[in-house]
């Protein structure tokens, strides 16, 4: 019986996809399904003619396979990969190798990983991206977790992932523990960013320049040729210029209200646990709470009335500032993603090649973008970079988009026009350039109403005082402490 190189758990879209990306290139995958119909299916419709083997229980899956045996779960994350593991850890030995590629939360792959090591057992948590195109026909795949089970998944891995133009693949090994998961999070939560930026410029657009869908597909099929050459910017100019049924644009007809499956939450909640500043991305996972409040909205609109006046200037001007402001907000975007990432390669000890990221983000997934090749460069230039603004590359982009973007903002404050993310990177970066904040009366104020002490700017960091500030209060202090 020929035996497979590696078993695939889940036969939904990403799974049947990958499987048949496998095959492809030349590696033979069984595959196992809880709806066992669904086996049968896949083997008679979408893998007819192929290699791959279809089994009918967890224990055929495994004596199907080559050791050390290699098993890819693409199941729904949380209790469902819990569920899997603790029946498939039976009938495994030590060596054996448990990935799960789906959009798990990066604390459960370490704790994973942990788990499965007191058993033998190694463990992958890896970050796949592309959605289903990427994974039939090249994602990128961010593996985390027991080191000693790379060597034995990076050829298919990388034979499968997306490559770049000298021929990389977009997949590297990233970290111990959930190392993997973590970056894939990050990568969510810039998708999110990424995708609420194009919403707002569409939006300013629409409302303040009142282009119709077709002129937007224009405008940004000409920004895609630009600095702004992207995934997300390529398939905007696409659906702004589809057309429903009866000849109008299919765009006008969605609804207003954004869903959400976590994983930006999950990216804001880690950068509040970690005290980084990651401003933009938690405004778009905000603004996605915001748009389903439609009913809400609706009557708000109604009562509080929300007239947008005409906007009077110069229309291609302010395409042209539009255009600045997106790419400058953007470049803040990656920015503090990278921040939240230096932090947890600093706190977990997982040492995150920062340019291998960008490199691995340059194809198959849904932020990859021309501009990662410069995040690569900087990185490569100074490993031990400490913030992309100070790049010499981007430092330079942001002075040059400067005015632009401070126009646009202006603009759509003036004209009512929501901006909360372009703004909210805005106020960032002139936050961060700024060598003093108004964080001392903060402090003041602190140790005014509860004794929480503060520093002097002429005495050593670390020391802290306290003021007696009414003459009743005292000398008993609270206790420091940083969140």
């Amino acid at each position: 019986m020929t035996q497979a190189d590696i078993g695939l758990i889940g036969l939904a879209v990403m799974g049947q996809n990958l499987v048949l990306n496998m095959n492809d290139h030349g590696f033979t995958v069984a595959v196992y399904n809880r709806t066992i119909a669904k086996v049968d299916h896949f083997l008679a419709n979408e893998a007819k003619d192929t290699n791959v083997i279809g089994t009918h229980s967890l224990a055929e899956l495994v004596s199907t396979l080559k050791r050390p045996r290699r098993i890819m779960l693409m199941v729904k994350a949380g209790t469902p990969v819990d569920a899997t593991i603790a029946q498939l850890t039976p009938l495994l030995e030590p060596g054996d190798i448990i990935i799960d590629g789906g959009n798990s939360h990066y604390p459960d792959s370490t704790r994973r990983t942990k788990e499965l090591a007191e058993k033998g057992i190694l463990f992958i948590g890896t970050g796949v991206s592309g959605g289903e195109e990427g994974a039939r026909f090249g994602p990128s795949i961010m593996p985390g977790g027991s080191p000693e089970a790379w060597p034995h998944v990076k050829p298919i891995f990388q034979s499968i992932a997306a490559k770049v133009a000298d021929g990389s693949p977009c997949c590297d090994w990233v970290g111990e523990e959930g190392a993997g998961h973590f970056v894939k999070m990050v990568h969510n939560g810039i998708e999110y960013g990424d995708m609420q930026l194009i919403g707002e410029a569409y939006d300013l657009m629409h409302h303040a320049l009142e282009l119709s869908p077709d002129e937007m597909s224009t405008v940004f099929s000409e920004w895609n040729k630009s600095q702004l050459d992207s995934y997300l910017i390529e398939i905007t100019a696409d659906i702004l210029a589809y057309k429903d049924a009866d000849g109008t644009p299919l765009v006008d007809k969605i609804l207003d209200a954004a869903g959400q499956k976590g994983t930006g939450k999950w990216t804001a909640v880690s950068a509040l646990d970690a005290g980084i500043p990651l401003t933009l991305i938690g405004e778009a996972v905000f603004a996605r709470a915001l748009s389903a409040l439609k009913e809400e909205r609706v009557a708000a609109a109604a009562t509080l009335g929300s007239p947008i006046p005409p906007y009077n200037g110069d229309k291609a001007a302010f395409i042209q500032d539009l255009q600045q402001a997106l790419f400058a907000s953007k470049i803040v975007s990656y920015t503090q993603g990278y921040m939240l990432m230096r932090n947890a390669s600093q706190e977990f000890g997982w040492k995150l090649a920062y340019g291998n990221i960008a490199l691995m983000w340059r194809g198959g997934c849904i932020i990859r973008a021309t501009f990662l090749d410069d995040i690569k460069s900087a990185f490569d230039a100074d490993p031990s970079l400490a913030n992309l603004l100070m790049a010499p590359f981007f430092k330079k982009q942001m002075m040059n988009a400067e005015s632009a973007w401070r126009r646009v903002v202006g603009t759509a404050v003036t004209l009512g026009i929501p901006v909360p993310a372009m703004s909210s990177a805005l106020a960032f970066y002139d936050g961060y350039r700024r060598e003093r904040l108004p964080a001392n009366l903060l402090q003041a104020q602190r140790d005014y109403f509860g004794a929480h002490t503060y520093e002097r700017v002429d005495k050593p960091r670390g020391e802290f005082f306290h003021t007696n500030w009414t003459g009743q209060g005292g000398d008993i202090t609270s206790t420091s402490y940083n969140a």
